[in-house]
């Protein structure tokens, strides 16, 4: 996924251009047929009126001048969230194709694949554009900010230590430090709730993180920096892939590098899951079917447009992922 800067190259625009919808965990034949929750963000209760002029600190290392934040375009989906979350969507003027959640729906995207097209986000007349260091191709950004339009660029996301910093930068950006705060106390609250559930289990199942596109013939094994590894910890679980050895990003999928790291149960993109043809389909790519995971059919399903976001829906990720590694099998 771009977005996050945790996929490379050739990942990204096959990931883009598939984030459209929503999934859930199963260990049955094909994904669960029951309807998945609403794909929505949980604004504040209140509301605050922005504090600007504000000038920020971006993470490409200029001071940006905010003076308004009635027209705003976040280029990623989790930046969008984390807007939405702190009672600014309204002011929202147009979405990255990754802003899958029910909110952003009806805007405009500015997005083709995963480059950010200049001219629709200049035809759209922001006050402010929120970008990550990922955001490309580096002549739209820069387009853009030669347009004379405030640009806060922040640090992509990685763990869950991450989550905190980029609720703060944005909420400085929008003028909004204090829901910045509240909001952090909700989701600090919450991820912590879900840790206490996962620690109630006493067992450290073994999970690998699979990157899947069947479309494109991508089957990846995530490693230490895949990104999934803060998650599948506070979870209660083993990053199998981290504890392999692999210590990419992620690597090919063999029989040999699935069987090093055995895992009890498999984590993947809902999207991916269905690319593949569901658990049946994924029990045919090479390896899997003779792992622990893949004799128990032990799959976790999680939603492409929230999984690596690590901001405000964090919490209900982790949950999710807790609820499902550990549920009963089904008989």
């Amino acid at each position: 996924m771009r977005r996050p800067g945790l996929l490379a190259g050739a990942l990204l625009s096959a990931l883009a251009l598939t984030l459209t919808g929503c999934g859930s965990g199963t260990r049955t034949s094909e994904p669960a047929g029951a309807a998945p929750a609403a794909d929505r963000v949980e604004p504040l209760a209140s509301a605050p009126a922005p504090r600007l002029p504000v000038t920020v600190r971006s993470a490409d290392g200029r001071s940006v001048e905010v003076r308004s934040g009635e027209r705003i375009v976040p280029l990623t989906g989790s930046l969008s969230e984390i807007v939405f979350t702190l009672g600014r969507g309204r002011q929202v003027v147009a979405r990255d194709i990754t802003a899958t959640f029910e909110q952003a729906a009806r805007l405009p995207v500015v997005t083709r694949a995963h480059d950010v097209s200049a001219e629709s986000v200049l035809s759209l007349k922001p006050t402010l554009v929120l970008a990550d260091t990922t955001t490309g191709p580096a002549e739209a950004v820069e387009q853009i900010r030669a347009a004379g339009i405030p640009l806060v660029v922040v640090e992509p996301a990685k763990s869950l230590a991450d989550v905190d910093r980029r609720i703060d930068a944005v909420a400085a950006a929008l003028g909004v430090p204090g829901a910045g705060g509240e909001l952090k106390s909700r989701t600090d609250k919450r991820i912590a709730a879900a840790r206490t559930t996962a620690a109630r289990n006493g067992t450290r199942p073994r999970v690998a993180f699979l990157y899947l596109r069947g479309s494109a013939s991508v089957y990846l094994l995530g490693g230490a920096g895949s990104g999934a590894s803060s998650l599948i910890e506070a979870a209660g679980a083993v990053d199998a892939g981290k504890e392999s050895g692999l210590s990419k990003d992620f690597t090919a999928i063999t029989s040999e590098a699935l069987a090093k790291a055995a895992p009890d149960a498999i984590l993947v993109m809902s999207k991916g899951l269905a690319s593949v043809g569901g658990v049946d389909g994924l029990l045919k790519v090479p390896g899997v079917a003779e792992t622990p995971a893949g004799l128990d059919r032990r799959v976790v399903s999680i939603d492409d447009g929230v999984l690596l976001n690590y901001g405000p829906r964090t919490d209900q990720v982790l949950k999710s992922l807790v609820d499902q590694l550990y549920a009963e099998p089904k008989k």
